[in-house]
């Protein structure tokens, strides 16, 4: 054995010294005594629109009744096919208000992908708009918010009396579906239990009257904490327009003309947002929020231009309910920021593939446990049996997620991320397995091999590269290639 006995106490038990007080509390119910405490309160913003703690309340309440009435309730799905938007706000709570687990999906994403999503999913019902589907992709219930007259309805809080059954901390709370390397997509669900922990931690920033702008896609786990956090303490959610997170004009528009307090963000937009613009633009930012892509010191060193923001490093995949280690940054952060230590109730393992722990300043694989971790893959006991393996430094019972990340200690405690075991990558926030797409350009006719990698540039940032081997060799249009990959694979992933 490598470790003498002090190394491991403080490699496995002092750096994971992390509990904290855990609550039985679920997302409806923490929201539900936040509307108690400050009902005039503004909640959500959206462009012109503002609705207080209780008008938002009353509708979250009106659309969860009619959703019990279709059949929703805990361990249900209800889909949500529909673009950043106060109505999607409104979805999301009131599915989780029901008792059931929202599946947001982009509707800008390929049919293909949607269709497969569904029928894996297998939804209660779909929420959509008019503006957001033209044709219902499947045979799945399909619920137009902008037509539903929901006034007959209460606005009265629901409760376990009016649910099909009672909602748990351990009940679903959302399935999010991410890239896999099979060329199909994979769900992970989420408890309650999982979600208020991170909340929780988030909310540690937040105050009465603090508005954080919410420009994360509603499709990745990220926006998440922007979605609940501030809704627990009295805080507002700022909504960026559909595609506003493309455009740093239209953001720094909005943080300053909204008085935005907390950014929630990836690097590479984050820098957009700040090139070539005066430091005013995060005038009144107190709390910036970071994750997806790896963190440079010249990144940081350029926001601390820009204000005394508190700037955290954020770390977790999607099985791990958004971050569960963490750095809160400082001035002077070496070239490349560390990801940090283990978030409260979490649990960070640095492994070699016998799962002994390795020394500090070794590579070694990392492993997560603790109460964030995802219930599993939706559909997929044999995959979630090879990624969640038992804990052998844990109480009985308690699982640990195999990230495929290659990390090492620092000395001080905190972690830094080395890269992948396998091909997955992350463009922009976004986790994309290279498989995934090579296995979807290999469906062209003309085309027998496919490969997808990543070009880095400082200057325009990372982008995914492509190459293809025709049939017969007969030379193929680029053009027409390309659009091909944008008709079956999320623009993000098109190479």
């Amino acid at each position: 054995d490598l470790l003498d006995a002090d190394e491991k106490q403080l490699i496995l038990e002092d750096w994971n010294h992390t509990d904290h007080a855990t609550t039985t509390d679920t997302l409806v119910s923490m929201f539900g005594a936040q509307v108690t405490r400050t009902p005039d309160a503004p909640a959500v913003v959206d462009g012109n629109r503002t609705l207080t703690y209780a008008e938002f309340d009353a509708r979250v309440n009106r659309l969860a009744r009619h959703l019990i009435t279709q059949g929703v309730g805990p361990e249900t799905i209800v889909a949500l096919r529909m673009r950043r938007s106060l109505d999607f706000v409104v979805g999301v709570y009131a599915t989780l208000t029901a008792g059931a687990a929202y599946l947001p999906i982009d509707p800008h994403h390929p049919a293909e992908r949607t269709h497969f999503i569904l029928a894996v999913a297998q939804p209660t019902c779909m929420l959509t708009t008019h503006d957001d589907q033209d044709d219902p992709p499947d045979p799945v219930p399909v619920l137009h918010l902008d037509t539903i007259d929901l006034s007959p309805l209460s606005g009265a809080p629901v409760t376990d009396a009016d649910r099909r059954a009672p909602l748990r901390p351990q009940n679903t709370a959302y399935v999010m579906f991410t890239s896999g390397s099979t060329g199909r997509p994979k769900g992970v669900t989420v408890a309650h239990s999982a979600i208020v922990n991170e909340v929780q931690w988030v909310a540690f920033d937040y105050g009465l009257g603090d508005r954080l702008l919410q420009s994360n896609a509603v499709t990745f786990d990220a926006s998440t904490p922007d979605l609940f956090a501030p809704l627990q303490v009295g805080g507002c959610v700022v909504l960026a327009g559909p595609d506003g997170q493309r455009d740093p004009d239209y953001l720094a528009e909005l943080i300053r003309a909204q008085k935005v307090t907390h950014v929630a963000s990836v690097p590479t937009v984050l820098t957009a947002l700040m090139a070539s613009r005066s430091p005013d633009v995060l005038r009144g930012v107190r709390v910036v929020y970071l994750g997806g892509e790896t963190l440079s010191g010249q990144t940081v060193a350029r926001l601390a231009e820009f204000g005394p923001a508190t700037v955290w490093n954020q770390y977790g995949p999607t099985e791990t309910t958004v971050s569960v280690i963490c750095h809160r940054c400082t001035q002077h952060e070496e070239s490349v920021v560390p990801i940090g230590t283990p978030q409260i109730n979490c649990h960070a393992y640095v492994l070699d593939h016998r799962l002994h722990p390795v020394p500090v300043a070794v590579v070694g694989e990392l492993y997560v446990a603790g109460v964030q971790l995802a219930r599993g893959y939706h559909s997929r006991p044999a995959l979630t049996a090879e990624r969640f393996v038992a804990n052998p430094y844990g109480p009985p019972g308690e699982r640990m997620y195999r990230t495929g990340d290659l990390v090492r200690w620092h000395p001080d405690g905190n972690l830094e991320y080395l890269g992948r075991r396998d091909l997955q990558v992350k463009i922009r926030g976004h986790r994309i397995e290279l498989g995934e797409i090579e296995a979807t350009l290999t469906t062209h006719p003309d085309i027998t091999h496919a490969a997808v990698t990543v070009h880095h540039d400082h200057h325009t940032g990372d982008r995914l590269v492509g190459y293809v081997v025709p049939r017969n060799h007969t030379p193929l249009d680029p053009t027409t290639i390309h659009t091909f990959a944008a008709d079956h694979l999320p623009d993000y992933m098109v190479p």
